[in-house]
């Protein structure tokens, strides 16, 4: 049986944004972030097979969880 698990992390040290990482059995799988600083989102595999439903899976996951709208931080109100 598979065990799976999501965290919601922001990372403001490197990158600027934040994103999703998938666990499979305690073991990173997958990651799919929104880099604010680049204006970009991105996937990146820790694992060389990833089903395809899987993949969808998370997306979906992504896309209701973390707010599709890029932050402006060099926008001062």
């Amino acid at each position: 049986m598979t065990n799976e698990n999501v965290l919601i992390c922001s990372d403001v040290n490197a990158r600027d944004g934040i994103g999703i990482e998938i666990y499979q059995n305690d073991e990173l799988i997958m990651e799919i972030f929104r880099d604010d600083s680049t204006k970009s989102r991105t996937i990146r595999l820790f694992k060389e097979h990833i089903s395809l439903e899987l993949m969808e899976k998370y997306i979906r996951y992504f896309k209701r969880e973390i707010p599709w709208d890029f932050e402006d931080h060099d926008c001062v109100k």
